[in-house]
């Protein structure tokens, strides 16, 4: 950009950290509805729902029918919070475990890479499970339900679910999200570690350019 010297550092993981959860956060906020239909019509299946729900949109149309268009917004906050130490985790420490597995080598082989997308994935559920139990809660919880003001806001249903269904409650699910995380993780950073290492060395323009700054594919 005219006026700004070029970028001779790479980012930081304090950088990358922030950068992630807060680019997760975002996302969030544009799809939090498409979301909150997904876990309405999971938790109806099998059952028979005070309120029909009829695919991704009619669910959408009837909840705001029903109950008002904030509704696809319940949970957000413990959303937000999800995201911001989910992805921070998932995301923005990938590069630097994979730095650690390889202890810094410029050569990073697959293996590393899926070691690090595994760890930083079961890392980022084990850390954001009790964020991700309390954002269902509220997603499933239609307002004309009777236990739709159990919790009084985000931070009560923390204290409510440790009470009563003791700490372990809140990392309900741990185990399957840990499996599935691990692989989602492995699929999307490996393969976009990979399309990033092959179009750098494939240009050569920005393949001497990073170079020239000391970053090497597979490092950055």
């Amino acid at each position: 950009m005219v006026g700004f010297q070029p970028v001779d550092v790479p980012p930081t993981a304090a950088v990358k950290f922030v950068g992630a959860g807060t680019a997760a956060c975002i996302a969030d906020l544009l799809t939090f509805p498409l979301d909150t239909a997904k876990v309405r019509l999971q938790a109806s299946m099998g059952k028979v729902p005070a309120v029909k729900y009829r695919g991704v949109f009619g669910t959408i149309v009837t909840m705001v029918r029903t109950e008002g268009p904030l509704s696809l917004y319940s949970g957000l906050a413990a959303g937000l919070q999800r995201q911001m130490s989910f992805a921070s985790v998932r995301i923005g420490l990938y590069d630097s475990v994979k730095q650690f597995y390889t202890k810094g080598s410029d050569h990073v082989g697959i293996g590393s890479r899926l070691l690090a997308g595994c760890t930083t994935g079961g890392m980022a559920v084990a850390l954001a499970q009790p964020t991700d139990v309390v954002k269902v809660r509220f997603q499933a919880q239609a307002r004309s339900n009777e236990y739709a003001r159990r919790y009084c806001g985000t931070i009560d249903a923390y204290k409510t679910i440790a009470k009563e269904e003791g700490i372990r409650g809140l990392w309900k699910g741990t185990g399957p999200n840990i499996a599935r995380n691990a692989i989602v993780n492995c699929t999307e950073l490996v393969t976009y570690d990979f399309i990033k290492d092959f179009l750098l060395t494939s240009t050569p323009l920005s393949a001497s350019r990073h170079r020239s700054y000391g970053w090497a594919p597979g490092t950055w």
